[in-house]
């Protein structure tokens, strides 16, 4: 897709949109930005239906927006139906994006999170949520190399690593200093041209 044309969605696309949606919803473990990587390459390199500025915009504004961070989805929907050139296409998007993240995912976990609650001191419960720990770090991390991508590469993005890596060192190394205050620290940075 390039800028000044329209994207053309058949009842089809809408419908794949959905269903990628859908089975995403049951990969997000640790929230649905785990699966922002996955998202790029269906909507930005596989189907280009989103541009990497708008993949990236839709992330950053719900992140700084105040509510969930799924936000990020709608937006991503709304930003589809917006290139087709229509406005009602845009909120047709946004819903079809949010339903299919939601469905599933809140159903399993009304389920799923009563069965654990029944039964949290088997050894089986026990294990999964300690391995599932490790998985959704590297689905977070996968998701930020995605993002700094955006900025030349991921290495060519070395001060905001940095800045992680300190943040990271810091949170490990004392608990005197709230999360809050290395947020504001690197807003601060970015908000200074330093990162």
């Amino acid at each position: 897709m390039t800028m000044g044309t329209s994207l053309i969605m058949q009842l089809s696309d809408w419908l794949q949109l959905f269903t990628h949606y859908l089975s995403l919803s049951l990969l997000a473990i640790g929230g649905a930005i785990a699966t922002a990587p996955d998202m790029h390459r269906y909507l930005v390199d596989q189907q280009h239906w989103l541009t990497d500025a708008q993949f990236n915009a839709s992330i950053a504004i719900a992140q700084a927006a105040p509510g969930p961070n799924v936000l990020f989805v709608a937006l991503m929907g709304w930003n589809v139906g917006l290139n087709t050139g229509s406005l009602w296409n845009g909120l047709g998007g946004m819903l079809i994006a949010m339903a299919g993240t939601l469905l599933p995912s809140t159903t399993l976990t009304y389920l799923a999170t009563g069965w654990v609650a029944r039964h949290k001191e088997r050894l089986g419960v026990r294990a999964f949520k300690q391995g599932m720990a490790p998985v959704v770090v590297g689905l977070v991390v996968a998701t930020g190399w995605i993002l700094a991508s955006a900025h030349g590469g991921p290495l060519a993005a070395w001060p905001l690593w940095l800045i992680t890596g300190a943040t990271v060192l810091i949170m490990l190394c004392t608990r005197k200093v709230h999360l809050l205050w290395l947020l504001g620290a690197g807003a601060a940075a970015g908000w200074f041209g330093l990162v």
